[in-house]
């Protein structure tokens, strides 16, 4: 590094102290800039704790509102199920008033149930009123169930209950005569008010405010409230208005068309319900503490530069004679500072020998060994065998100047564990007189709790959330990759795709849960079956299940499926719409295929021949495997 040279007569010229002068200044004016810069990051920062603060909050709310819903939906679920098995005539109408007396006490967040007829007469509630001769067919929520046979849960606006005159929150089912007709709704209701009072338990501050709107962007519930939201139409504010260019959940700063107060909030839109949940902060609220402590700072960092420009203006003309010595100390303190003592990773310098010649005294924390230890130790001791290859490869590069800097990701042994993962950043250093490379300096730190996340984070990525099984994305991957490590070792390779037979009325007859517990069992059945490394069982689509086995037979694969429809017949689960056997059953289509680089075909072709097999199974009256020529029929097999 240049050294700035002090001539002997710097003391007696009169522009040293100028200069002098201007670099307090200056620096007075930098400690200046970077509090304020300071301070305005600092504001930045409270204003995304806040963020982040509302989206959990949103977050939490959306699943309280979610949670509710599906409460009250689970509940019409069996009253409409109820109605359609047992009919609407006044004895079963009877039972049903019966049953929601038992009920009114259990209902918790519920206002209230209702049972109206085609007509929209009352035929059932859970509200203490004399509902003969009341007619609901004018709501929205009626109307809509009546023009429309669609059977799922609708949240339809809200309106000013007849029964009791509070705004309530409706949700409501459309249940059937045994001909398919319309026979009526079931009808739950939520006081806004539950929402409000729930919301008001959250501090947000003095001006906080919490907003559950539906997806059509009708105010639900707010709190607080004045008792003049509810019912609002929002649709056209600009949150909701740009809604399909927006993520289902972000932070949002805007202007309240309520009150008009600038506001800092995270919104969040249901997954599961056509809801959205804005909650708010006011930014001076969330800036209120921010701004009478950095006014206090501000002025505690003015004063003391003032003070600091005072004592520097008298020092400069005692530091004139003394320039030379600060310039000598200054150039050999610029040498030291690339040993960085104080830093928290390990600093370490090598020669160009590669040993070690300095080791900060961060080693003893990253690799738990004494920084005097390792002087003198070679640098590339300890690395994992499979990494080390690579790690000699970038240390050459640097050693012939092919590079100047790298930054390398690699195991070592660490004293206390088995082994660690390290990240290194390295840098070639030079002769000071010669410019010759004479090693490098390498700057560590421990990386194995994140490499150990990234992993776990690339398991999910990778895996069906309900099944356990390898997910479609991660199935085309592998496919890909076996189909080309096939087509290199002239191997086979054959795939099964499983359908469940009349998965449809399963669903129907017992119910999405059980449904989809059956699907986790089925899954168990067919992972038991990927018994090697490098089988791969996948859910491939809804019902629809893959097993992928690399280095098969087509003779070898149709073991594998007859095996797995042995196991799943022995589950016994039990699918009454699936005659004769009334259990679960599956329609197998298996192909198998050698892989040709020199023909122009991909593994779709895999794909495409096992999809017609299985198409061919379901033909041929399901619960069995066909593949390749050969069909499989439950529990014989026939050749074709």
């Amino acid at each position: 590094m240049a050294a700035v040279r002090v001539d002997n007569h710097a003391e007696a010229s009169p522009r040293l102290p100028l200069w002098a002068a201007i670099f307090v200044t200056l620096s007075c004016v930098a400690i200046l800039a970077l509090s304020g810069w300071r301070e305005w990051a600092s504001r930045g920062a409270e204003l995304k704790n806040a963020e982040v603060d509302m989206t959990n909050l949103a977050r939490s709310l959306t699943q309280h509102a979610e949670d509710t819903l599906e409460v009250a939906d689970a509940t019409l679920m069996g009253l409409a199920s109820r109605l359609e098995t047992n009919g609407t005539d006044p004895v079963a109408i009877a039972r049903v008033q019966s049953f929601l007396e038992l009920r009114k006490p259990t209902l918790g967040r519920i206002r209230g149930l209702f049972v109206y007829d085609e007509m929209g007469r009352w035929l059932a509630t859970t509200e203490n009123v004399s509902f003969a001769g009341l007619d609901n067919s004018d709501r929205a929520y009626f109307q809509r169930h009546r023009a429309s046979d669609d059977r799922r849960v609708y949240l339809g606006q809200p309106v000013k209950s007849r029964a009791g005159g509070q705004w309530i929150v409706t949700i409501s089912r459309r249940f059937n005569h045994p001909d398919g007709s319309f026979a009526g709704i079931v009808l739950a209701t939520i006081d806004a008010a539950y929402f409000t009072q729930f919301y008001s338990r959250f501090d947000l501050g003095p001006n906080g405010a919490v907003t559950l709107l539906s997806a059509e962007g009708i105010l639900l519930a707010r709190s607080p409230d004045d008792g003049t939201y509810v019912g609002r139409d929002m649709s056209a504010t600009p949150l909701l208005k740009d809604r399909m260019s927006r993520p289902s959940t972000s932070a949002y700063h805007f202007k309240s068309p309520l009150d008009g107060v600038r506001r800092l909030s995270a919104y969040r839109f249901s997954e599961r319900y056509p809801l959205l949940l804005l909650a708010t902060e006011a930014e001076d609220d969330v800036l209120a503490q921010w701004r009478e402590g950095a006014t206090i700072r501000m002025l505690i960092v003015l004063a003391l530069t003032s003070a600091i420009g005072a004592i520097g203006m008298y020092l400069v003309r005692q530091l004139v004679a003394r320039q030379r010595m600060a310039a000598a100390l200054a150039a050999k303190e610029a040498g030291f500072r690339l040993l960085a003592e104080e830093s928290s990773d390990m600093v370490t310098r090598i020669s160009f020998e590669e040993r070690i010649l300095y080791a900060s005294p961060s080693t003893a924390r990253v690799l738990g060994w004494d920084p005097a230890q390792l002087v003198g130790t070679h640098a590339l001791a300890g690395i994992n065998p499979e990494d080390l290859p690579r790690v000699e490869l970038t240390v050459a590069a640097l050693k012939r100047g092919d590079i100047e800097e790298a930054r390398i990701i690699y195991r070592t042994q660490r004293r206390e564990k088995p082994e660690i993962w390290v990240e290194s950043a390295l840098r070639a250093t030079r002769h000071q007189d010669t410019g010759a490379i004479d090693g490098a300096v390498a700057i560590s730190r421990d990386m194995t709790e994140h490499k150990d996340l990234e992993d776990k984070l690339a398991a999910l990525a990778a895996s069906d959330g309900l099944t356990g099984l390898a997910n479609r994305r991660c199935f085309d991957e592998r496919l890909e990759q076996e189909w080309a490590r096939a087509a290199r070792e002239s191997t086979s390779l054959s795939l099964l795709l499983i359908d469940l037979d009349h998965f449809k009325k399963f669903n129907d007859r017992y119910g999405h849960p059980a449904g989809d517990s059956c699907l986790r069992t089925v899954a168990s059945v067919l992972a038991a079956h990927a018994r090697r490394p490098a089988d791969l069982a996948a859910r491939y689509g809804g019902e629809e299940l893959a097993l992928l086995l690399p280095n098969t037979d087509d003779e070898g694969c149709e073991q594998v499926g007859m095996r797995f429809l042995d196991a799943l017949r022995n589950a016994k689960i039990p699918h009454a719409p699936n005659p004769p056997s009334e259990l679960v059953t599956a329609s197998l289509g298996g192909a198998t295929s050698w892989p040709d680089p020199t023909v122009p075909r991909n593994c779709l072709s895999l794909i495409e021949a096992a999809d017609r097999a299985l198409y061919f199974a379901k033909e041929a009256g399901r619960d069995r495997l066909i593949m390749s020529g050969r069909v499989m029929l439950w529990p014989h097999a026939k050749r074709a």
